[in-house]
């Protein structure tokens, strides 16, 4: 059909293992390409734009608010459902009005959204899970939608932490969202919540004047998808075991906790809805040791569709025992660098956690390290941040912790460090 994208699974991994290796790495590259044509209809799409309107986004950040939402409301494609929610210790409804509703975007029902916008006010406190609780009710209507909620906030969650907990537990998976923080006093640990939860991303707006761009684009995202939900169904074998799955690329995420059981050897693991794209997943098996020649598939891996079991594409990971060293010695290049990317994540956020506690040693190590491996991984844009929470002496090569550090700039540390790098080609 010309309106459905076609998938690629292509698998890169070193099958061969030494005698006692029980570990086999693969990382899987997931294609999108294709998807609507002119003749076809779009997708069916349902969106939700949460506006913060807490005591804290008075006076600039309100107006810069009011406007990105407006933006979004206007990148809107024709017969898409939306609502507008304004956030505060409660949601409430800012367009349509009435009992909460999806309503179709229109010329009319789009100016009538970005009126309502309009007279938005700064007021009262932060519930981000009364917030998503709101948005996960109005899309449960739209079942065979592409669901897709747009979160802004400026401020700390006040919600307690196990009720925040149970919200976001009991909506995983069910749509996805895209989070924005905002200023210097939020705290990127609990969007990171959301967005692991919510299979979405979360970025940090330095500058509130660039809001609106943001809110364009993740609108524009959201827009271009054409498939609304597919899983990575991993069977292995009976002896083994399936130690993890997570998405290294465009950003990380684990998904191994997201695991629903189809039967005691297979198990589906979410991805969130598609568009024309690339994404590459890290799976981790450890098999029994095998005998010298003896090949085993250590995972068959296939890209279904959940509502239907059909499957997209597929491929195997394989396992061979050697006695050749040259052979069970060898790294994938894409296994070595994606570990090398959740290496630095891990340093960072130990670094920046122990930096936060006043353990200065740990914090030092961490950081200095990451630098390093920033450096070494081709991620300047990271390596420059830890430039400023950590120098080195480059002639004693001596780390030591800088003294004043902007707290934006800790922020954007915290959160850049879930993005990752692409492998470079040889020659690049």
């Amino acid at each position: 059909m010309s309106d459905q994208p076609s998938f690629t699974l292509t698998i890169d991994q070193n099958k061969y293992l030494p005698l006692d290796g029980r570990e086999v790495h693969a990382i899987l590259t997931i294609g999108s390409t294709g998807g609507v044509t002119r003749q076809a209809a779009p997708a069916e799409a349902a969106e939700v734009i949460i506006v913060d309107t807490s005591g804290s986004m008075s006076g600039g950040k309100i107006r810069e608010a009011r406007q990105a939402a407006a933006t979004a409301v206007q990148t809107l494609r024709d017969d898409v459902y939306f609502a507008v929610i304004a956030g505060t210790e409660q949601a409430r409804m800012v367009y349509p009005s009435g009992n909460p509703h999806l309503i179709k975007a229109t010329g009319a029902t789009r100016a009538e959204a970005q009126r309502a916008i309009g007279r938005l006010s700064a007021h009262g406190g932060t519930a981000i899970g009364e917030w998503l609780k709101l948005a996960g009710s109005l899309l449960t209507a739209h079942p065979s939608a592409i669901r897709h909620a747009l979160l802004m906030t400026d401020g700390q969650n006040n919600e307690r932490a196990e009720v925040f907990a149970s919200v976001l537990a009991g909506w995983s998976g069910k749509f996805v969202v895209d989070c924005l923080g905002v200023g210097d006093d939020w705290v990127p640990a609990e969007l990171r919540k959301v967005a692991e939860a919510m299979l979405g991303t979360f970025d940090f707006v330095r500058n509130q004047g660039d809001l609106s761009e943001y809110f364009r684009r993740l609108t524009q995202t959201s827009m271009s998808k054409t498939v609304a939900e597919l899983s990575l169904r991993v069977w292995v074998p009976q002896t083994a075991r399936l130690k993890f799955v997570k998405q290294v690329s465009p950003v990380l995420l684990d998904l191994t906790g997201k695991r629903t059981d189809v039967n005691p050897l297979t198990g589906d693991y979410p991805t969130g809805s598609w568009g024309t794209e690339e994404r590459e997943y890290h799976i981790c098996v450890e098999v029994p040791p095998g005998q010298i020649g003896q090949e085993i598939r250590a995972g068959w891996v296939k890209l279904v569709r959940p509502d239907t079991g059909d499957v997209v594409a597929s491929g195997n990971v394989l396992a061979q025992w050697t006695d050749d060293l040259a052979l069970s010695t060898r790294i994938n290049g894409k296994v070595r660098h994606y570990t090398g990317q959740a290496e630095l994540h891990d340093l960072i956020q130990d670094g920046l956690s122990a930096r936060a506690m006043g353990d200065v040693d740990t914090a030092t190590a961490r950081l200095a390290r990451a630098r390093e491996l920033a450096a070494e991984s081709g991620r300047e844009d990271t390596a420059r941040l830890l430039e400023k929470v950590v120098e080195v002496d480059p002639v004693t090569g001596t780390a030591r912790l800088r003294r004043n550090v902007e707290k934006a700039d800790e922020i954007e540390l915290d959160t850049g460090s879930v993005r990752t790098s692409r492998l470079r080609k040889e020659g690049s």
